[in-house]
């Protein structure tokens, strides 16, 4: 993972907006977010957790065969794709790259999808990545939206593994008649003189999360044969914690079974859930042969669900920071060895 290093905290979005710091945690479980600053975008942060992920699983930018970036603030307007970018830096130069925006489902998404380029053989190393500055689209005047939102990226490195391991099962979906219930309106074909920022039905967006988080882990959960009482540690998306305890308590999963980061880094949407993966395993809380489910929820509305069955991973390195804005990056040449995944689905 990376994130910038400007926090944001509950105390400093009084002075912008009438709101506590109360308010915000009784109602969202968020204390403070990353901001980025001046010289910073979403490539450099997708950057810094794409290269450490790779140097964790040993794997070096010429084995890359595929980067897949979930993203919804991509570092350009319309084109290039914010992979191209990624790629760029990371020198992984004879990889496809392409970007993948289903918004808060948009990690689940991508990891489903560079799972099935593997699955058929297509392709035997896939990097995706989930990264957003979703700072950048908030209306700072908005209370209902700004108190919600954070930057940074999270990335998993996937490869070839035993069927009994990885990815055992993933579930996605959409209901496009909830479009306009969470949506930027403008700046596009649609409606390119409307409002640049992020809008939200806050208790319509609200219900849909409560009912589709904890439903759609349950049916990745039988997709594969499990149910909730296999499950080790669930890795939802950290949007909100009441919606997080509803879903939990829809698997009647106990609260050492779920891991929770909002109250650091708020809704980093397609970050948030990679952003979690890798915290939780270098706390310790993710082990070889643990079951995992991840579960998304965002815009469109859109939802996504994984399950994992963990491998053997190397031991946590130390936390890489990244690069200087503007630099393009370390070379690839000057990379270390890095930790060696033995048989894993995912590495980190």
């Amino acid at each position: 993972m990376c994130v910038p290093e400007k926090i944001v905290s509950n105390a400093d979005i009084e002075k912008l907006v009438d709101t506590t710091d109360e308010w915000i945690f009784t109602r969202t479980g968020i204390r403070e977010r990353r901001m980025v600053s001046a010289g910073e975008s979403t490539s450099t942060f997708a950057y810094g957790a794409a290269r450490e992920a790779m140097e964790v699983a040993g794997v070096q930018p010429g084995e890359i065969d595929l980067l897949l970036v979930a993203t919804c603030t991509g570092d350009t307007n319309a084109l290039p794709a914010t992979a191209t970018w990624i790629q760029q830096k990371l020198g992984v130069h004879r990889a496809a790259a392409f970007d993948l925006s289903a918004a808060c489902a948009g990690f689940a998404y991508a990891l489903d999808a560079g799972h099935q380029y593997i699955a058929t053989g297509r392709y035997d190393k896939v990097l995706v990545v989930g990264a957003e500055t979703m700072t950048s689209i908030v209306d700072w005047t908005d209370r209902n939206t700004c108190v919600l939102f954070g930057d940074g990226a999270g990335a998993v490195v996937l490869g070839p593994c035993d069927p009994s391991d990885g990815i055992l099962s993933s579930v996605t979906g959409a209901d496009g008649r909830g479009a306009h219930k969470l949506c930027v309106p403008g700046a596009g074909t649609r409606d390119p003189d409307g409002s640049p920022y992020l809008y939200m039905e806050g208790r319509e967006v609200y219900r849909f999360a409560v009912e589709i988080m904890g439903e759609v882990a349950v049916q990745a959960l039988a997709k594969a044969g499990l149910t909730p009482e296999d499950v080790d540690l669930f890795v939802p998306h950290q949007a909100n914690i009441r919606i997080i305890d509803a879903a939990a308590k829809r698997m009647a999963l106990p609260p050492e079974k779920v891991f929770v980061n909002v109250a650091k880094y708020g809704n980093t949407s397609a970050a948030s859930i990679p952003i979690a993966l890798y915290e939780a395993w270098r706390e310790g809380r993710v082990k070889p042969d643990d079951i995992l489910v991840t579960v998304g929820f965002g815009a469109g509305l859109t939802w996504g669900a994984n399950v994992l069955k963990w491998g053997s991973l190397a031991s946590p390195q130390p936390h890489f920071s990244p690069p200087t804005p503007g630099n393009g990056g370390d070379s690839p040449q000057n990379w270390g060895p890095g930790g060696k995944s033995a048989g894993s689905g995912v590495s980190v």
